[in-house]
């Protein structure tokens, strides 16, 4: 199957997989959904600002692509859309779990992947990742690839093949820069970034519980 998605589409898709995995609940979802989870600022590299026509031009290219199509529930008169990937590719729940965030945030180590995935999919160990990896990488045309290991780093990371191969450029020589203080700095934005990301998450968990708890509420009125 001949795929080649744009960088929208793929944030498209990937809202798609993670909301059906996340908040089964609210999904398929609307128009106006999908573009709140495209544009969320935690889980996404990076973060997006698309309005409705650039989601559903993606959408409709998605459709003619059969990896989305739409709906229409019969409890609602809003039309809904869900993606396809589970009849195109046959994919196992891990499997689908390591696609998503890769077309969500981009390339990845597999440990980035273990700690991203619990809401998706729990992986016993990072093996069990690298397993998920391997059989992805050996689709018909492959889905994923490693990339070469950037210099100072232990860990290989791994892209998705979907919007075409992926080239890495190398990086420009850093001069006169103090390897401990490099170190101590990149240690301090992970830091910033991981807690940006746990407020950001607590944050959607909030808006989640107040649209469960108003949808209660319905119920007595």
């Amino acid at each position: 199957m001949n795929i080649l998605l744009s960088e929208v589409e793929s944030r498209v898709l990937g809202s798609l997989m993670e909301k059906e995995a996340t908040t089964p609940e609210y999904y398929p979802l609307s128009l106006n959904a999908l573009v709140n989870a495209c544009n969320q600022k935690s889980n996404r590299d990076p973060v997006m600002n698309l309005d409705e026509t650039a989601v559903r031009d993606a959408l409709h290219s998605l459709e003619g692509q059969l990896l989305v199509r739409s709906v229409s529930p019969a409890d609602s008169r809003v039309t809904k859309y869900e993606h396809r990937l589970q009849e195109a590719f046959n994919f196992y729940r891990h499997e689908t779990a390591i696609l998503c965030l890769l077309l969500l945030r981009g390339p990845q180590t597999p440990g980035e992947l273990r700690n991203r995935s619990e809401r998706m999919h729990s992986f016993d160990d990072l093996a069990a990742v690298q397993s998920s990896l391997q059989h992805l990488m050996k689709r018909e045309p492959p889905l994923v690839k490693p990339l070469p290991r950037q210099p100072g780093t232990k860990e290989t990371r791994y892209a998705h093949l979907l919007s075409g191969d992926v080239v890495q450029a190398e990086p420009e020589p850093r001069e006169n820069v103090a390897p401990a203080a490099s170190v101590e700095h990149s240690l301090d934005r992970d830091r910033v970034r991981k807690l940006e990301e746990e407020i950001a998450a607590l944050k959607s968990e909030i808006a989640d519980l107040k649209q469960q708890f108003a949808q209660f509420r319905k119920q007595f009125e």
